[in-house]
This record gives structure tokens, C-alpha cells and sequence, in this order.
């Protein structure tokens, strides 16, 4: 016990480190070859509540691993998940200011929600009854492992790859469109870069919703009224260099764009 604990403790600080200098570290299962999937997922809890105590506040959740693609190139059966931070947050059309590392970009939908989803079977039509409203999304990955040269124990622990996140501002109650086939075109300084459809999101990203809700209820905790949930990239990341400016369309869900600033913050996560 007292050895695992170790190994979690490492871990976390070594993630924790890379995130406060910007410099990566080297791979979490080289060095810790026996680190488990369970175990990452209680380094990611150490250092969400590193962050809650230096003043940041959990906002939602994320969904990664949603293609499955990238589940058989990383040998998973199934999705991960992160934390969403309120200082990873920053609205449509603003400069991206937040430290990073290696930053891509991904194309999503994000689900608001207005009721709490806290059943250990929940459905798509409990996801879809629970959400408020749906709207474009960027994610911002990045990885404090160095090159990406990650398996699932290393995303996991590294709160699933994520960096920050932007949402558009038209807000599209659920009823109003059909997520599974909704398009969407991610350009990348004026050129378009990827597309994709909902149903790359494990056929539908309420599928995506309703697979974290029962993942979060089995370890004890529950999405609640109000929460973010990226729901997973409708296409592949495209790489996010400084001064780059990137824009997804969702048809009528809408736009979402941002520029990532051309000299951001050196160190340390961004201030509340």
C-alpha cells in the first residue's frame, strides 16, 4: 500500500512540475512500467485537488478516446476522461493566453447541462432530457509528456490530455438538431484543415455523455447541473502554434474560433 502511494505521489508531482514549468517530462510508463489505469486516474485526483486548493474550481468534464481509431491505437476498449478547470475556459473569438506545451486543436460539441446525471444506467435519452443546451467547441490538448509519446496510464494521470477549451456563444437547445449527423469544418488560419460528423463521437456524443456519467457515478461522484462536458473531437487534432487562428463550424449550431497568443504566459497555470 505505502508503495503505491509512492508511485502516485511521484507521479502526480512530476505531472504537476512539467505543468508549472512548461517543461515535459518523459514518459510516466516508462519510468513507472507497473503504473496501472486505476492508479492514473488517482494521480489525475491528486492534482485536481492541487489545483482546487490553489484556488481553481472544476467547471466539468471531458471526454477523450472517443474514436475508435484512437482506442485501437492505444489498445483501449473504451474512453478516458479530465477535469475541466474554470481557468481553462476562455470564450469565442478571444486570444488564447494559456500556458502550453505541445497544443493541437479538436473540433467537439459541448453539452450544458440543467439536471444532475447520477444513476449508475445512464441512457442517451437521460442525456439528452438532462442537457440544457449544446454548443460548438474547441478543445486545446496538450500533453506535459514529452513528444506524446503516450499510453492510456500516461494520458490518464495527465488529467486525459488536456490543455483549455473555448465555447461559442449561440447556445442550441437539444431538441433542435440531430447531433449524429451534424457536420463540422475546422479551419486553421483560413484553410480548412478536418472535418467531421457527430457520429464519430462513438456514433453519437450523447453515447460519449451517457458512457462518463456511469464511469463517474461508479467511482462515487456524478455530473451535476450546470457542468461542461466536451463530448470528444468529431475529426483528428490538428497541431496549435503560436499566432495560429482556428474556427470550427457546426451549421446552424454555430461558430466557435480562437487565436493562440504569440507570446502566452512562460510558466505556471493561468490566474483565476
Amino acid at each position: 500500500m505505502e508503495k503505491t502511494a509512492d508511485l502516485i505521489a511521484e507521479c502526480a508531482h512530476l505531472l504537476d512540475k512539467s505543468e508549472q514549468s512548461l517543461v515535459p517530462v518523459g514518459p510516466l510508463t516508462e519510468r513507472f512500467p507497473e503504473l496501472s489505469v486505476e492508479q492514473a486516474y488517482q494521480v489525475q485526483m491528486r492534482n485536481v485537488e492541487r489545483r482546487t486548493d490553489r484556488g481553481d474550481t472544476v467547471v466539468g468534464h471531458k471526454v477523450g478516446l472517443t474514436s475508435k481509431p484512437m482506442q485501437r491505437m492505444l489498445g483501449v476498449p473504451e474512453p478516458d476522461f479530465g477535469h475541466l478547470f474554470q481557468s481553462m475556459y476562455y470564450e469565442s473569438g478571444t486570444v488564447v493566453d494559456y500556458p502550453l506545451i505541445q497544443p493541437k486543436v479538436e473540433p467537439e460539441l459541448a453539452f450544458i447541462l440543467k439536471h444532475d446525471l447520477d444513476s449508475v444506467k445512464t441512457t442517451v435519452r437521460d442525456v439528452l432530457q438532462a442537457t440544457e443546451y449544446v454548443v460548438p467547441a474547441i478543445e486545446v490538448i496538450d500533453s506535459r509528456v514529452a513528444d506524446w509519446k503516450i499510453k492510456l496510464p500516461d494520458t490518464v494521470a495527465d488529467n486525459a490530455s488536456s490543455g483549455c477549451f473555448v465555447l461559442g456563444d449561440l447556445y442550441t437547445s437539444i431538441d433542435k438538431v440531430n447531433l449524429g449527423t451534424i457536420g463540422g469544418v475546422m479551419k486553421m488560419n483560413g484553410s480548412v484543415v478536418q472535418t467531421g460528423a457527430g457520429a464519430a463521437v462513438l456514433g453519437h456524443p450523447a453515447v460519449s455523455v451517457a458512457w462518463l456519467a456511469n464511469k463517474l457515478n461508479s467511482l462515487g461522484t456524478k455530473l451535476k447541473a450546470g457542468d461542461v462536458v466536451l463530448s470528444g473531437a468529431v475529426s483528428a487534432a490538428v497541431t496549435f502554434h503560436p499566432g495560429d487562428s482556428v474556427s470550427v463550424s457546426f451549421g446552424r449550431l454555430g461558430t466557435v474560433s480562437a487565436t493562440r497568443a504569440d507570446n502566452e504566459s512562460k510558466t505556471g497555470a493561468r490566474a483565476q
